[in-house]
């Protein structure tokens, strides 16, 4: 028998309308295993994405070795096909009837063998691995290929690539290649792991129709970029694109007998809409949730448009509205609405059935009495984080109750905020009324996250859309009428040619506007279409079949959420027989991967559903011991944190509990819950105490942190004691040690606020510090001729700035910039992102970088370069720099731009020649020539002899 062949870690990621390559290589040096060839290949036919990975490893190991190949893709995506070739044999995927694999995947968990292949990873992913064993100098090429149609979200088609080798790679390449018929308006690139070295290893070439980009680094390359990164190629690459539109607002494109139908006209006004805001604000709501909720809201309120009308119900036990009927977004009204969303707290169970009923009621009420405007769209917003706990707890009845009350007339988006809702529930509950489910992932951008999903719903252009084509022409048609069109989006309707079809195939789309009709009508010869896609020699073949069906898939599986149990049946038998068809791994279908004789014989892919269990399930300790040295009355409880996250049961009363923090700006849990035993942990604090108990909790992130309180033990259970919360111990000094005191230290050097390159001179230098303002809100920058604007607000208190905005008019962009995180925003759209996380983005006209440092930079060939970080050294704080200033206009103003409007110089003092007067615009500063800390290359604390100033 042969021996078995080669692999180690291979991974490639592909996320959320998008590619994702990721590999991954644990150990790598430790078992030898090489991956000498990574290459990733995505053909992006009119929006329809074919990749293909291609990993090849080698054991360089002289004993058998496990080679793993794992793959993390988008849940809207198919896997197609998998291959392994081991000693020129290949051992492929075979993709069957969930039932027919399920022999073999029971047979596969019974001898402990790995048998659930595709696992959900994270917000927008499902997880595909595959082990072998590898022989001495073996080889292996593992081969996957899955495909997607990309969907547009907030006007742009989204690809990325993440790249995660762990290790050099000889041949490292990644292709995409785009053709889109309708001509591409708008392309850019962003990377989080892009150096200076590997920037010269990316190439984009672009005309009407085709884009080309590259990424291909030499191993010098990747070895220059480790050196400077500390790490690897590591990181997202992200290509954002869209297409030409026209006020017909369609495009048909045709292929092979099939025809696609893209609709998404452009210049529709918004049609007014009434939302009304279902908010939870129950106990579990506590903490964290909360507060992004409040920050949220606030944010959407804003966003309002004057002839909008909106109303606020917050629910725990009970439903409460926030005004009788719906009223006008008005300037008062917003402003109000949004104290009132400041103010909710969050207490009581979870009554979402009354909450619907009254929203659904007030609804009802405007509605009936001609209180919202003619042609408006009425819409209601759900967000919870939790199962019905209070009034009808059943959800079957709750969704019945909803749509019986609904009756069609209204459409609802349900919000489901963290891994404890179940999505099921609430996926049901809004595609049985016209909307559709998210869930809201719990991290630091869930504020963002919920502000983008209200953007996808915030201007809706069209209702009661119709697809019609000629009977004689086309036969199998996907979805042809849609309840709403929101801008920023598109509609697709795919089909098949009938044999005897006209040459010119004809549509109609009709909607409603605010007040009227309308109608587009297009007409297009079907000979001419199909000869676009027999020209490019990259593209996909024959994908518009497989995109007809791939779309088809995703409708039925859709349908079957909300169909009767006798309907559901004939759609899971349409849905299966295409997934076989066109072996495609759904929910329907499972891919049963071979291995050479001797290994585990089979390994069955299956893809997940959406479920509410939690995805991390790596525990962090909690290691508590109590404090005897305390009188009995002041005793307490200290927690220390060790470890990363997890899950446990007993509720924690976070309103009777005070949190200290050792990580400033960690969020402080709200209900944590710990089942708990007697268990002596060497790991803990010394001076603390005798052991009491090692429990294990569930926090949002990994970070140390130390809790105070009185412990009382609640109830008993089969799992052993539980502990409450009865009463807080308003210090620690008795319980943690002293602090060790140090001898005085001189004040070290500060690093200035701003640092800014004087004009006329090459190397002398402005030291700006602000030491009074007229106000929070500061004019930083303004240069119209370049189109850029800064502000910032100054926090006399903390000495620094809580934040401070970037506005660039072309390309339209706000970079909004806080000690915590960098926020870019373009189109509506909002990206967060940490500090000293790599970045790398170009688009027309402006470039922005990030290095691991923490120095982001925006710049372009005809503009100022702008400089911020987030200083963490002596006078921490926000920190900004100038470059390339000699590009600022005449009309450049502001606190710092008035120095570029020319500046004098008094003499030198006649004591002392390092002071002097500095005039500039009417306003006189005295300069002091003296040492600062340097900033400007990130955290290197290097000093530099500069002018330095106070405003």
């Amino acid at each position: 028998m042969k021996p078995p062949g080669p692999a180690r870690a291979c991974g490639i990621v592909l996320v959320l309308l998008s590619l994702l390559a990721v590999l991954q290589t644990t150990s790598a040096q430790k078992n030898a295993i090489d991956i000498y060839s990574l290459t990733v290949d995505s053909r992006v036919s009119s929006r329809f994405a074919h990749t293909v990975i291609t990993s090849r490893v080698v054991n360089r190991a002289d004993s058998m070795q496990e080679a793993t190949f794992q793959i993390e893709l988008p849940k809207k995506a198919f896997i197609t096909n998998f291959s392994m070739i081991i000693d020129g044999v290949m051992y492929p995927g075979n993709i069957k009837q969930k039932d027919a694999a399920q022999k073999q995947y029971s047979a596969a968990v019974a001898r402990g063998e790995s048998a659930g292949l595709v696992k959900a990873t994270g917000r927008k992913m499902e997880q595909f691995q595959v082990s072998v064993s590898v022989a001495p100098a073996a080889k292996v090429t593992f081969e996957l290929v899955y495909e997607e149609l990309l969907k547009r979200r907030l006007g742009v088609y989204e690809l990325l690539l993440k790249v995660q080798p762990q290790q050099l790679v000889k041949h490292l390449q990644m292709d995409i290649h785009i053709f889109e018929p309708q001509g591409i308006s708008f392309l850019e690139t962003e990377s989080t792991f892009m150096t200076n070295e590997l920037a010269d290893a990316l190439t984009v070439s672009q005309n009407q129709t085709k884009a080309h980009i590259r990424f291909k680094p030499t191993l010098s390359q990747q070895q220059k970029s480790a050196e400077q990164q500390d790490t690897v190629v590591d990181g997202d690459f992200i290509i954002r694109y869209d297409v030409n539109r026209t006020l017909s607002g369609g495009s048909i494109q045709i292929e092979n007998g099939y025809f696609v139908h893209y609709f998404a006209p452009e210049g529709l006004s918004t049609i007014p809409k009434n939302v009304i805001f279902v908010i939870d604000t129950s106990g579990s709501m506590r903490g964290r949730k909360i507060q992004q909720t409040r920050e949220a809201l606030i944010k959407i309120l804003e966003d309002l448009r004057p002839e909008d009308h909106f109303n606020l119900i917050s629910f725990s036990s009970e439903a409460t509205k926030w005004k009788p009927s719906l009223v006008p977004a008005s300037t008062q009204n917003v402003e109000e609405a949004k104290k009132y969303a400041n103010s909710i707290q969050a207490q009581g169970g979870t009554n979402i059935n009354d909450a619907m009923m009254l929203a659904v009621l007030l609804m009802d009420i405007a509605t009936r009495e001609e209180q919202l405007p003619p042609g408006s769209v009425s819409l209601l917003l759900l967000l919870t984080d939790g199962d019905p706990t209070v009034g009808e707890t059943n959800p079957r009845k709750i969704q019945k109750n909803v749509q019986e009350a609904v009756r069609g007339q209204y459409s609802l988006f349900c919000l489901g905020f963290g891994f404890d809702v179940s999505y099921a529930f609430l996926e049901k509950l809004a595609l049985d009324n016209g909307g559709l489910a998210r869930r809201i992932y719990e991290d630091s951008d869930s504020a963002l996250q919920l502000q983008d999903f209200y953007q996808e719903v915030a201007n809706p252009l069209l209702t009661t859309v119709t697809f019609e084509y000629p009977g004689n022409a086309v036969e199998e048609v996907t979805q042809d009428n849609f309840p709403l069109f929101f801008k920023g989006s598109e509609m697709v309707v795919a089909g098949k040619l009938r044999a005897q079809s006209p040459d010119v195939l004809s549509a109609t789309v009709s909607g409603q506007l605010t007040t009227e009709n309308i109608t587009f009508q297009m007409e297009f010869q079907v000979a001419k279409q199909e000869e676009e896609f027999q020209k490019p020699k990259y593209i996909f073949h024959g994908f518009m079949e497989r995109l007809w069906a791939y779309l088809t898939i995703h409708q039925l599986l859709e349908r079957m959420v909300s169909a009767s149990d006798a309907d559901k049946q004939a759609l899971e038998t349409q849905a299966l027989g295409l997934s076989l068809n066109y072996s495609f791994v759904t929910p329907l279908t499972s891919m049963v991967v071979t291995k050479p004789e001797g290994q585990e014989q089979s390994q069955v892919a299956e893809k997940p559903v959406e479920n509410g269990g939690t995805s991390d399930p790596s525990p962090t300790k909690l290691l508590a011991r109590a404090s005897p040295a305390q009188p009995a009355a002041r005793r307490g409880i200290i927690l220390a944190v060790l470890g990363s996250r997890g899950t446990f049961p007993i509720q924690l009363d976070a309103r009777r509990a005070r949190w200290r923090s050792a990580s400033p700006g960690f969020p402080i849990p709200s209900d944590v819950e710990l089942t708990s035993e007697r268990n002596p942990d060497p790991r803990l604090p010394s001076g603390m105490g005798e052991p009491l108990l090692t429990s294990e909790a569930s926090f949002p992130q990994p970070s140390p942190f130390l809790f105070l309180a009185n412990p009382v033990l609640a109830s008993s259970s089969s799992s052993g004691p539980t502990m409450g919360v009865d009463h807080l111990d308003e210090t620690m000094e008795d319980v943690l040690p002293a602090p060790r005191t140090a001898s005085a230290a001189p004040a070290p050097i500060q690093a200035p606020t701003f640092i800014l390159p004087l004009p006329g001179q090459s190397v002398d230098q402005l030291c700006v510090d602000i030491k009074s303002t007229r106000g929070p809100l500061l004019l930083l920058l303004s240069d119209p001729d370049q189109g850029l604007e800064m502000i910032g607000e100054y926090d006399m208190e903390k000495a620094q700035f809580s934040w401070i905005e970037v506005t660039f008019k072309n390309p339209q962009l706000l970079v909004h910039v806080s000690p915590e995180h960098v926020v870019v925003t373009r189109d509506r759209r909002s990206s967060q992102y940490k500090w000293k996380e790599t970045l790398f983005v170009v688009m027309p006209g402006l470039k922005m970088t990030m290095d691991k440092a923490g120095l982001l930079l925006l710049s372009s060939p005809d503009k100022v370069t702008i400089g911020l970080l987030s200083w963490d050294g002596p006078g921490q704080g926000l920190r900004l720099l100038l470059r390339d200033t000699d590009r600022f206009s005449s009309h450049v103003d502001g606190l710092l731009g008035r120095f570029y409007q020319g500046i004098a110089w008094g003499p030198p003092d006649a004591t002392d020649d390092s002071k002097r007067t500095l005039r500039t615009r009417g306003f006189e500063f005295n300069a002091t020539r003296k040492l600062q800390l340097d900033y400007q290359e990130g955290t290197l604390e290097t000093e530099i002899s500069c002018w330095s100033i106070e405003l």
